[in-house]
């Protein structure tokens, strides 16, 4: 028993070096890295996570430093990424179910409009303007209906959002029949925010080039406040969140003028 704990706690040491260096693990890449079951992975994780030494994700874990309350805290990409994956998979489908062929949309850069991304390719006839190089990939793929992609250019933050003078020029010559809007966090009193004073300033020429804006944001994003406001809740025309969206928040959101549509974020039975 003794040497079976030791055993354990020098497994767990690694996998925290591990989340230390590289803030995002996959249970896969430790499993393989520790030559133990997926399983063991689990409820070592499972430990780690009780101890308040890491946090687990769908797959995987993350580092402490990549949590997103915080007002300043800007994780990386694949770490958000790795977060409330099954409401946002949800909220890109019904976010989709939204968009007319045809049409002249928006798309902001953020995992959730990632997810949404791989919807739009089965709209025909759309044009999408991103600032997003992730969601232009994602919709480059080559087939019969693919969408016609406009890439705003600009420098390429932490977030992986194109922002800067030559992002705001093209968006500021340009109107959208609706902006896919994904957020860090959103506060009833001071509206859409985020922590990247450049990205909101890119976020607000996507918002004033739209006819009208859809923002797409998971439950934990309600109640964070950051330094950069992108736009007052009354800009709102639509949330696309999932359904455990707080009731408190969903009437804020109405009596500001909102509709609310709530995709159920629980994993489907066919999921892998």
């Amino acid at each position: 028993m003794r040497r079976h704990a030791m055993l354990a706690a020098e497994r767990q040491g690694r996998i925290l070096d591990a989340v230390e260096e590289r803030t995002v693990v996959r249970v896969a890449e430790l499993a393989e890295l520790l030559g133990v079951t997926p399983m063991t992975i689990r409820r070592d994780l499972d430990r780690l996570a009780s101890q308040g030494k890491l946090d687990k994700v769908h797959g995987g874990a993350t580092s402490t430093r990549a949590r997103v309350p915080s007002s300043t805290d800007e994780p990386g990409f694949q770490a958000k990424r790795l977060l409330q994956t099954a409401e946002k998979e949800s909220i890109a489908r019904a976010a989709a179910a939204m968009v007319r062929p045809g049409s002249t949309i928006g798309v902001s850069a953020g995992t959730t409009t990632w997810a949404l991304a791989r919807h739009l390719r089965a709209v025909a006839g759309l044009t999408v303007v991103t600032n997003s190089v992730r969601v232009a990939d994602v919709l480059h793929e080559p087939g019969p209906d693919a969408p016609e992609v406009v890439l705003t250019g600009g420098e390429r933050t932490v977030s992986d959002a194109l922002v800067g003078p030559l992002a705001l020029s093209s968006l500021r010559r340009l109107h959208l029949d609706v902006v896919f809007l994904g957020v860090h966090g959103i506060h009833p009193a001071a509206g859409l925010t985020t922590p990247h004073a450049a990205e909101a300033e890119t976020d607000r020429a996507l918002v004033d080039a739209a006819q009208r804006l859809v923002v797409v944001a998971d439950h934990t994003k309600w109640g964070l406040l950051s330094a950069g406001s992108i736009a007052p809740l009354s800009r709102v025309d639509v949330l696309v969140s999932d359904d455990l969206l707080a009731d408190e928040a969903r009437a804020t959101l109405v009596r500001a003028g909102a509709d609310v549509v709530l995709a159920d974020g629980r994993p489907r039975a066919s999921s892998a």
